[in-house]
Protein backbone atom coordinates (compact mmCIF):
# COMPACT_ATOMS: atom_id res chain seq x y z
CA UNK A 1 0.00 0.00 0.00
CA UNK A 2 1.22 3.21 -0.90
CA UNK A 3 0.37 5.43 1.62
CA UNK A 4 3.42 8.00 2.20
CA UNK A 5 4.18 9.10 6.20
CA UNK A 6 4.58 13.42 6.20
CA UNK A 7 7.41 14.32 8.44
CA UNK A 8 5.84 16.80 11.40
CA UNK A 9 9.57 18.20 11.54
CA UNK A 10 11.80 20.14 9.42
CA UNK A 11 14.27 17.40 9.91
CA UNK A 12 12.09 13.99 10.67
CA UNK A 13 12.34 12.81 7.51
CA UNK A 14 14.63 9.59 8.77
CA UNK A 15 11.53 9.23 11.30
CA UNK A 16 8.94 9.60 8.54
CA UNK A 17 10.43 6.75 6.44
CA UNK A 18 11.11 4.42 9.45
CA UNK A 19 7.31 5.17 10.15
CA UNK A 20 6.39 4.38 6.58
CA UNK A 21 8.38 0.86 6.13
CA UNK A 22 7.03 -0.32 9.59
CA UNK A 23 3.43 0.88 8.72
CA UNK A 24 3.34 3.39 11.71
CA UNK A 25 1.64 6.93 11.85
CA UNK A 26 4.39 9.99 12.40
CA UNK A 27 3.71 10.66 15.71
CA UNK A 28 4.04 6.37 16.88
CA UNK A 29 6.87 6.36 15.45
CA UNK A 30 8.41 9.83 16.94
CA UNK A 31 7.26 8.83 20.14
CA UNK A 32 9.30 4.88 19.86
CA UNK A 33 12.51 6.86 18.35
CA UNK A 34 12.41 10.16 20.95
CA UNK A 35 12.53 6.53 23.82
CA UNK A 36 15.89 5.69 21.96
CA UNK A 37 17.07 8.96 22.03
CA UNK A 38 16.73 9.91 19.11
CA UNK A 39 14.72 13.19 18.27
CA UNK A 40 13.78 15.29 14.77
CA UNK A 41 15.73 18.14 16.16
CA UNK A 42 19.16 16.82 16.30
CA UNK A 43 21.05 17.47 13.03
CA UNK A 44 23.19 14.47 12.96
CA UNK A 45 20.00 12.79 12.10
CA UNK A 46 21.11 14.34 8.28
CA UNK A 47 24.39 13.17 8.53
CA UNK A 48 24.62 10.00 10.02
CA UNK A 49 23.18 6.31 9.31
CA UNK A 50 22.96 4.91 12.38
CA UNK A 51 19.52 6.28 13.35
CA UNK A 52 17.49 4.68 10.62
CA UNK A 53 18.59 2.06 11.34
CA UNK A 54 18.39 1.42 15.02
CA UNK A 55 14.58 1.84 14.75
CA UNK A 56 14.33 -0.61 12.29
CA UNK A 57 16.57 -2.87 14.00
CA UNK A 58 14.68 -2.60 17.24
CA UNK A 59 11.04 -3.39 15.22
CA UNK A 60 13.16 -6.57 13.73
CA UNK A 61 13.62 -5.34 10.05
CA UNK A 62 16.92 -6.00 8.78
CA UNK A 63 19.20 -3.30 6.57
CA UNK A 64 22.45 -3.62 4.26
CA UNK A 65 25.25 -3.13 6.84
CA UNK A 66 26.61 -0.67 4.34
CA UNK A 67 25.34 2.12 2.21
CA UNK A 68 25.42 1.03 -1.34
CA UNK A 69 25.90 3.58 -4.05
CA UNK A 70 22.84 4.66 -6.35
CA UNK A 71 23.69 3.55 -9.78
CA UNK A 72 20.11 3.22 -11.75
CA UNK A 73 16.63 3.08 -10.23
CA UNK A 74 16.28 -0.65 -12.07
CA UNK A 75 19.38 -1.90 -10.30
CA UNK A 76 17.53 -0.76 -6.47
CA UNK A 77 16.41 -3.72 -4.35
CA UNK A 78 12.24 -3.57 -3.95
CA UNK A 79 11.96 -1.78 -0.48
CA UNK A 80 15.44 0.73 0.52
CA UNK A 81 15.79 3.88 2.54
CA UNK A 82 17.33 6.17 -0.73
CA UNK A 83 18.92 9.59 0.23
CA UNK A 84 18.46 12.43 -1.78
CA UNK A 85 19.73 16.62 -2.03
CA UNK A 86 22.91 15.00 -0.48
CA UNK A 87 25.13 18.10 0.00
CA UNK A 88 27.96 19.25 2.34
CA UNK A 89 28.21 21.93 5.35
CA UNK A 90 31.48 22.25 6.66
CA UNK A 91 33.19 19.31 5.42
CA UNK A 92 29.66 17.26 6.91
CA UNK A 93 27.43 15.07 5.18
CA UNK A 94 23.87 15.70 4.27
CA UNK A 95 20.85 14.44 2.74
CA UNK A 96 17.44 13.76 2.87
CA UNK A 97 15.51 10.30 3.50
CA UNK A 98 13.28 8.90 0.97
CA UNK A 99 11.58 5.11 0.60
CA UNK A 100 11.97 3.47 -2.66
CA UNK A 101 9.36 0.65 -3.24
CA UNK A 102 9.47 -1.32 -6.40
CA UNK A 103 5.44 -3.41 -6.17
CA UNK A 104 4.74 -5.33 -9.34
CA UNK A 105 7.72 -3.89 -11.59
CA UNK A 106 6.33 -0.48 -10.70
CA UNK A 107 8.60 2.06 -9.55
CA UNK A 108 7.97 4.58 -6.50
CA UNK A 109 9.58 7.49 -4.09
CA UNK A 110 7.88 8.45 -0.95
CA UNK A 111 9.43 11.31 0.16
CA UNK A 112 8.02 12.60 3.38
CA UNK A 113 8.55 16.18 2.46
CA UNK A 114 5.12 18.45 3.86
CA UNK A 115 5.63 20.60 0.57
CA UNK A 116 5.35 18.79 -2.27
CA UNK A 117 2.20 18.47 -4.36
CA UNK A 118 2.49 14.52 -4.01
CA UNK A 119 4.24 12.66 -1.75
CA UNK A 120 4.35 9.58 -3.98
CA UNK A 121 6.98 10.36 -6.46
CA UNK A 122 7.62 8.78 -9.99
CA UNK A 123 10.15 11.89 -11.42
CA UNK A 124 13.22 9.97 -10.90
CA UNK A 125 15.09 12.53 -13.28
CA UNK A 126 14.30 15.40 -10.86
CA UNK A 127 15.99 13.03 -7.74
CA UNK A 128 20.01 12.53 -7.71
CA UNK A 129 19.97 9.79 -4.98
CA UNK A 130 23.75 9.09 -3.82
CA UNK A 131 23.26 5.75 -2.01
CA UNK A 132 20.68 3.56 -0.21
CA UNK A 133 20.01 1.33 2.39
CA UNK A 134 18.92 -2.44 1.51
CA UNK A 135 15.69 -2.98 3.59
CA UNK A 136 14.80 -6.56 4.08
CA UNK A 137 12.43 -8.88 5.42
CA UNK A 138 9.87 -6.59 6.24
Amino acid sequence: MLKPVIQEETTGCGIASVAYILGKTYSEMKATANAMGIYAEDKSLWSDTQYVRKMLSRAGVETSSDEIPFESWRALPDLALLSIKYHQENGKNFWHWVVFKRIDGEEFVLDSASYLPSNIRTDFNEMQPKWFIKVKNV
